[in-house]
C-alpha cells in the first residue's frame, strides 16, 4: 500500500501541472451544471413499505388531495371576548374565504361549521387543505397564505398560522457558521509556522469541498435528498478535508527539515502518512455507507453523500496535494533557525530522551502509572455519559421552531387553548366497507377508538385511553372512510406512540366486525413509523459498521486487541456524546446559552447518525496516532518507547486535527435547525472526548498495559492476512543528509 501511494504521490508532484488543471476542470464543470440545473431538497421523512406510509399513499389515490399538506389557522380572541362576537366572526369569515381562494389550497374548514371552537369560546380553529404534498408547494405559498389574515389581526384577533405545511425548507448557512474555518487556519499557522502551509492546506480542502458539495447538491435532482443532507456533508467535508491534508503536509515538513530531497519527502509522506488517511477515510466512508443498512430511503442519500465528499477529501490529499508540493518546491521547508524547525527536526529524531514536546511529554506521564490513569479515564467518561440511557427519540415538529416563527406561535396557541393533541392527530384509513352499512361501520369505528359522547359536552364514555375524540368522515366513493383521531397527548409525547399501538392492536376486531381493512396513518404516525424503524435497525447497524471497520484496523495494525481497544473506546465516547446531547436538549442545561427553542425528545435517527460520523472520525485518530506507535515497533522500539516516540511524532498533528475538527462542528451549532444543531453539539463534544481522553490518554495507557501483546497476531492469521504495509517499510529508505541544508538551499525553489 504504501509502495502504491508513494508511486501515486511521485507522480503527482511530476505531473503537477496536468493533476491542476484536471481537478480544476472537474471543479468548474461541477459549478456550471450547478448554476444551470439548480438543486431541490424534498424533508419528508418517509419509509417506503411501513404501514402509515402504504395507507397514506393509499388515501392519496382514494381522494386527491387528502394525504397532500395542510395547514391551521387559529384566532384567539383578546381576554373576556369570544370569537363569536360579531366583529370577530365576521373578521374569521374573511380570512376564511380569501384564504379558500389562495393558489394550491383545496379548501378551508371554517371553524363555526365544523365546530372547531375552544370550550371557553376564546379561540377558533380553520384548518387548510392543500392539493399537493409539502415538497411541491411553490415559494411563496405559505407567505400567501400568511397575508390571509389581516383582516382578523385588524380585527383584534390574535392570529398564527402553523400545520404540517410548514416545516424545514433549508439550512441557511451564516457568517458565524465560519468561526470554525477562522479557529482551523489559526491552528495551523501555529502548527506549521507557516502562512504557506496554512493556506495551501485550506485551498485543498476547499477544492474537495467544492467539488462534493456540488456533486451532492445535483444528485438533488434525482434522489432524495433532505436540506440537511448538505450541511452534514459540509460540516464532515471540511473537518476531514483540512486534516487530511494536515496529516501528509506535516510529515512532508518533517522530511524537509531533515533535509530530504522535496519529491522523496512528497513520495514518502503520501505512502505513509497517506496510508493512515487512505484507512482512516475507508472508515468514515464505512460507517457513512453503512447508514443504508436502515433501509431508509432518506437517510441512505444522507449518509451516502457525505461518505462521497469524504472520498473526494481523500483523493484530493492524495493526488492534488503532491501536486502542489512540486509547485512550492523548497519553499515549504522551515526556515533555518526557526521555531518551526526547531520543532520538526525534534520531531524527525530519535529515541524517547526526558524532554521532547508536549506529546511526548504527556504519553510519558499517562503511561507512567497505566492503570490509574485507564481507571481515572473510564470513571470520568462514565460520569459523562450518565445522561444517555434517558435519551429520548421522535421526528421534529412545530413545537421545535424558533419560538418567533409563525408556525411555533401557531403550535403553542392550539395546545394552549386545544389541547397539544390536535397538533399531531392521527388518521385511521378503512377500506372495503359495504356501501349499505358504510356509515354505521365507520361510526363504530370511531366509537370503538374515542368512545361514545356523554351528556357533558366534549366528554366521551368508553374508547380507548389518551382519545380525545375520534370523528368519522365517509369518502365519496362509499367504500372508504377516514376517521380522525385527536390524541390528549402531544405528537412527541410516548403516551401519543402507545396509543397508535393501541388502535393497530384493536385493529384485527373492528376489521373481523365490519369486513373491511384499517390502517394507522397521518404524519404522526408515519414519524412514529420512523422512529421504531431507526430504533430496530440500530443493533444491526452497529454490528455491520463496527464489524467491518474492525476488520479494517485488523488488516491495518496487524493486532487483535488493538482493534478491540479501538472499538471500545469509540463506544466510550459515543456515550459521552449522548449524554451531552441529552443534557443540552432534554434537560435544558445551557439550552439558552446555545440557542435551543425546546426541550424534548431529539430527531430519531440522531444516534445512527452521529455513531456512523463519530466513529469514523474517531478512526482517523486511532489510525494515525496508533500507526505512528506501531511504525516505530516495526522498525525496532520497545513497546513503551514504541508508544512515547509515536505519540511524539503524532500528537501534535492529531490535537491540531481534533481543534480544527471541534471548532468546524461546534461554529455549526449556531445554526437555527434544530436537527443540525443537535448533531453538530453531539460530534463536537464527541470529537473533544474522543481526542483527548480516549486517544491521547486512554490509548497509550492501555498500549502500554498490554505492552508486546498489544501487537500480537496468531501466526495462522499472519500467513492469511495481507500485508498492506502502512508503516511504509518497503520503502527504500532515504539517505540521511550530513547537516541541515544552508538557508540559501532551503529557500530557493526546486
Amino acid at each position: 500500500m504504501a509502495t502504491l501511494l508513494a508511486r501515486l504521490g511521485r507522480g503527482s508532484y511530476r505531473h503537477r501541472g496536468l493533476v491542476s488543471v484536471a481537478w480544476l476542470a472537474v471543479l468548474g464543470a461541477v459549478v456550471a451544471l450547478l448554476l444551470t440545473v439548480g438543486s431541490s431538497f424534498d424533508d419528508e421523512f418517509t419509509i417506503p413499505g411501513s404501514e402509515s406510509q402504504d395507507a397514506l399513499d393509499q388515501l392519496d389515490e382514494a381522494s386527491p388531495g387528502a394525504g397532500g399538506a395542510s395547514a391551521q389557522i387559529v384566532f384567539v380572541a383578546p381576554d373576556g371576548a369570544t370569537v363569536a362576537d360579531p366583529a370577530f366572526a365576521a373578521a374569521i369569515q374573511e380570512v376564511v374565504a380569501t384564504a379558500a381562494a389562495t393558489r394550491q389550497v383545496g379548501s378551508v374548514a371554517d371553524p363555526f361549521q365544523t365546530r372547531a371552537i375552544a370550550p371557553d369560546g376564546g379561540a377558533a380553529l380553520a384548518t387548510v387543505s392543500f392539493d399537493v404534498e409539502r415538497e411541491l408547494l411553490d415559494p411563496g405559498t405559505l407567505d400567501a397564505l400568511q397575508e390571509t389574515t389581516t383582516a382578523a389581526e385588524e380585527a383584534g384577533l390574535e392570529v398564527a398560522v402553523g400545520g404540517n405545511a410548514f416545516g424545514t425548507t433549508g439550512v441557511a448557512i451564516g457568517a458565524t457558521e465560519f468561526i470554525g474555518v477562522a479557529v482551523a487556519v489559526l491552528v495551523l499557522v501555529l502548527t506549521f509556522g507557516s502562512l504557506l502551509a496554512a493556506g495551501m492546506n485550506l485551498l485543498i480542502a476547499f477544492i474537495g469541498i467544492a467539488i462534493g458539495m456540488g456533486a451532492l447538491l445535483l444528485t438533488s435532482n434525482l434522489v432524495t435528498l433532505s436540506s440537511s443532507a448538505p450541511t452534514l456533508a459540509l460540516m464532515i467535508g471540511l473537518a476531514v478535508g483540512i486534516d487530511y491534508t494536515l496529516f501528509i503536509l506535516s510529515r512532508h515538513r518533517t522530511q524537509l527539515a531533515a533535509g530530504m530531497d522535496p519529491e522523496e519527502s512528497a513520495a514518502r509522506a503520501v505512502g505513509t502518512a497517506g496510508s493512515a488517511v487512505v484507512f482512516a477515510g475507508l472508515t468514515v466512508v464505512i460507517a457513512l455507507s453503512g447508514l443504508a443498512v436502515v433501509g431508509i430511503p432518506f437517510l441512505t442519500v444522507m449518509g451516502v453523500g457525505a461518505a462521497c465528499t469524504v472520498l473526494l477529501a481523500v483523493l484530493v490529499a492524495l493526488t492534488l496535494l503532491p501536486a502542489l508540493l512540486g509547485f512550492a518546491g523548497k519553499r515549504l521547508a522551515p526556515k533555518p533557525g526557526s521555531r518551526a524547525e526547531r520543532r520538526e527536526l525534534a520531531d524527525a529524531q530519535e529515541g524517547t530522551g526526558t524532554g521532547g514536546s508536549m506529546g511526548a511529554r504527556w504519553t510519558r506521564l499517562v503511561t507512567r502509572r497505566p492503570l490509574l490513569t485507564v481507571l481515572a479515564v473510564l470513571a470520568g467518561l462514565v460520569v459523562l455519559a450518565i445522561p444517555a440511557p434517558q435519551l429520548q427519540l421522535a421526528l421534529p415538529d412545530n413545537s421545535t421552531a424558533a419560538e418567533e416563527s409563525p408556525e411555533r406561535q401557531a403550535y403553542d396557541l392550539i395546545s394552549e387553548n386545544f389541547g397539544p393533541g390536535l397538533n399531531g392527530p392521527l388518521v385511521v384509513l378503512v377500506e372495503g366497507l359495504d356501501p349499505a352499512t358504510a356509515e354505521r361501520s365507520v361510526g363504530a369505528i370511531a366509537a370503538a377508538i374515542g368512545g361514545t359522547p356523554t351528556a357533558t359536552p366534549g366528554e366521551f364514555q368508553g374508547g380507548l385511553d389518551d382519545v380525545a375524540y375520534a370523528q368519522p368522515t365517509l369518502l365519496p366513493d362509499g367504500t372508504t372512510a377516514i376517521v380522525t383521531v385527536i390524541p390528549e397527548s402531544g405528537p412527541q409525547e410516548e403516551a401519543t406512540n402507545a396509543l397508535v399501538g393501541d388502535i393497530r392492536d384493536l385493529a384485527p376486531e373492528l376489521e373481523a366486525q365490519t369486513g373491511a381493512a384499517l390502517a394507522v396513518t397521518g404524519q404522526t404516525a408515519v414519524a412514529i413509523d420512523v422512529s421504531d424503524r431507526l430504533g430496530q435497525a440500530l443493533l444491526p447497524f452497529a454490528v455491520v459498521v463496527v464489524g467491518l471497520a474492525l476488520v479494517l484496523l485488523l488488516l491495518v495494525f496487524r493486532s487483535i486487541l488493538v482493534p478491540i481497544k479501538a472499538a471500545v473506546g469509540f463506544l466510550l465516547s459515543v456515550a459521552a456524546s449522548f449524554g451531552a446531547v441529552v443534557a443540552v436538549f432534554q434537560w435544558g442545561w445551557f439550552s439558552d446559552l446555545l440557542g435551543v427553542p425546546a426541550t424534548g425528545p431529539v430527531i430519531s435517527f440522531l444516534p445512527i447518525l452521529l455513531m456512523a460520523v463519530l466513529f469514523g472520525l474517531a478512526m482517523d485518530y486511532e489510525v494515525f496516532l496508533v500507526s505512528r506507535m506501531r511504525e516505530e515497533y516495526v522498525h525496532g522500539a520497545t513497546p513503551r518507547e514504541a508508544v512515547v516516540i509515536g505519540a511524539r511524532h503524532a500528537s501534535r498533528v492529531v490535537v491540531a486535527a481534533a481543534l480544527i475538527m471541534f471548532s468546524v462542528f461546534a461554529s455549526f451549532v449556531t445554526i437555527e435547525d434544530v436537527i443540525v444543531k443537535a448533531i453538530a453539539l453531539g460530534l463536537a463534544v464527541g470529537i473533544l472526548v474522543d481526542a483527548f481522553l480516549v486517544r491521547m490518554t486512554l490509548v497509550p495507557a492501555v498500549l502500554a498495559l498490554l505492552g508486546r501483546s498489544a501487537w500480537w497476531l496468531p501466526r495462522w492469521l499472519d500467513r492469511i492476512l495481507p500485508d498492506l504495509d502502512v508503516e511504509g517499510a518497503h520503502l527504500a529508505a532515504a539517505p540521511e543528509p550530513a547537516a541541515p541544508r544552508p538557508a540559501e538551499a532551503l529557500a530557493a525553489g526546486r
